[in-house]
C-alpha cells in the first residue's frame, strides 16, 4: 500500500454475511466537482450499476464504507477511476481481487465500517494521502464530501456526475446528543444545523477530505440533510495511518 499503512490489529478477512438493511446511508445541496480536482475518487459498481464510492490509497487498493462491501464476494465489484459522469467511458476500471473489513464490523451505526479493496489492475491516478493527526476533527473544520448519489432524500434517481460539498465538523457532544450509538473513538459528524448539504443514498464509502488529506468515509445517517440531524462519517485515523 503505496503511501499508507494500515494500523495494527485493525483489519481481518471478510467473513461474508447478510447485508444490513440500512447499507446504503447517506450529495444534497452540492455542486459538479470539476475535472482533475478529485483523481483520488473511485465509484464502486456492479452490473454496470455505482452503489458507493471510494478513494484510491495507493495504484491496486481502495478504502470505502464496510457496508459497501460486507455481503459482497468481491470479484463482482468493479472500479472505476478517472470518470466524472458515469454516462461515459471515461478513465478505468478493475476488476476487485480481494477485500478486508475492519475485525468486528456488523452494521454502520455500530462503527467499525472501513473496508480496503485489493484491485486487480493498479489505477493510473494520484492516491489520497491519509489525515496525520486526530486534530482534524475539531468541530468547526470544514470538509469537502464527494459522491454521485441521489441529491435529495426522496430522490428516486441518482447523479451520474461527481458532486461535492463543503460540510462542517460537529463537535462530539452535538452528535452524540442526537445519535445515541455515536462513539467518537471511530466516528465524526459533519452537518449544518438547517440542514440543506449533505451526503446521501449511493454516496456510501465517499472521501471527507480536508486540506488535501482523507479524514472520513460517508457512514450512517438519518436521512439526508435534515435539520439537527449530522450525518456521521468513519473517522479514519482510527484505523489507517500515513506512512512515516
Amino acid at each position: 500500500m503505496r503511501g499508507v499503512r494500515l494500523l495494527p490489529a485493525v483489519l481481518a478477512l471478510l467473513v461474508i454475511t447478510a447485508t444490513p438493511v440500512h447499507a446504503a446511508p447517506r450529495i444534497v445541496g452540492g455542486v459538479v466537482a470539476e475535472a482533475g480536482e478529485a483523481p483520488w475518487v473511485v465509484a464502486l459498481t456492479s452490473s454496470g450499476d455505482q452503489f458507493c464510492g471510494g478513494a484510491l490509497l495507493g495504484p491496486g487498493q481502495v478504502v470505502t464504507a464496510a457496508h459497501c462491501v460486507d455481503g459482497r464476494p468481491p470479484a463482482s465489484i468493479t472500479v472505476v477511476g478517472g470518470r466524472l459522469d458515469l454516462r461515459t467511458g471515461d478513465g478505468a476500471t478493475s476488476a476487485v481481487s480481494a477485500h478486508r473489513v475492519v475485525d468486528g464490523y456488523s452494521t454502520p451505526s455500530r462503527g467499525k465500517d472501513l473496508a480496503v479493496l485489493t484491485l486487480a489492475e493498479p489505477m493510473p491516478y494520484a492516491p489520497l494521502p491519509v489525515a496525520q493527526s486526530s486534530g482534524v476533527y475539531m468541530g468547526g473544520s470544514v470538509g469537502v464530501v464527494y459522491g454521485w448519489g441521489r441529491q435529495a432524500e426522496d430522490d428516486a434517481v441518482k447523479s451520474p456526475l461527481l458532486h461535492k460539498a463543503h460540510i462542517p465538523i460537529v463537535p462530539d457532544a452535538q452528535c452524540a446528543a442526537v445519535h445515541p450509538r455515536y462513539d467518537a473513538v471511530v466516528m465524526f459528524c459533519a452537518g449544518y444545523p438547517d440542514g440543506g448539504i449533505d451526503s446521501c443514498v449511493d454516496d456510501s464509502g465517499g472521501p471527507f477530505v480536508i486540506d488535501g488529506r482523507l479524514v472520513g468515509i460517508v457512514s450512517w445517517g438519518v436521512g439526508c440533510a435534515r435539520p439537527n440531524l449530522p450525518g456521521v462519517y468513519t473517522r479514519v485515523t482510527t484505523y489507517l495511518s500515513a506512512a512515516a
